[in-house]
């Protein structure tokens, strides 16, 4: 994980993000490293960033600018939004106040931790 400065723009850490995805355990054979596809909206629609992606095996699942909704990707992102605003639930994490990464990223693995407790405890 790296965390970068609250004002940058997502798409520029698109391809770091992608570097960092470890192995995936599974069927026997070499782990996998990369996804089949990406799903993203239209703040990644740019031909640049489609080409880079298919360059390294994945398809893009990119929102098109300019077209109707409708592609289905909201189903997708709701799951992320909705995770973003559980997170915002704890106040310390809703601005970050910390200037070392290593705290910062120990009050998010707290909050990931209680979040899945709350979630696990419901569904008991």
């Amino acid at each position: 994980m790296s965390l970068t400065g609250g004002n940058r723009n997502d798409v520029t850490q698109l391809l770091p993000l992608l570097d960092k995805i470890p192995a995936v355990a599974g069927v026997v054979g070499r782990p996998r490293r990369r996804p089949d596809m990406l799903f993203a909206d239209r703040g990644y629609d740019h031909d640049k960033y489609r080409r880079l992606l298919r360059e390294r095996g994945i398809r893009p699942v990119i929102a098109e600018r300019g077209q109707p909704h409708g592609t289905g990707l909201g189903t997708f992102r709701w799951v992320v939004e909705r995770t973003i605003s559980w997170l915002h639930g704890f106040r310390r994490l809703r601005i970050r106040w910390e200037r070392r990464d290593d705290i910062h990223e120990a009050f998010l693995g707290l909050a990931v931790c209680l979040i899945t407790y709350r979630h696990v405890q419901r569904l008991c």
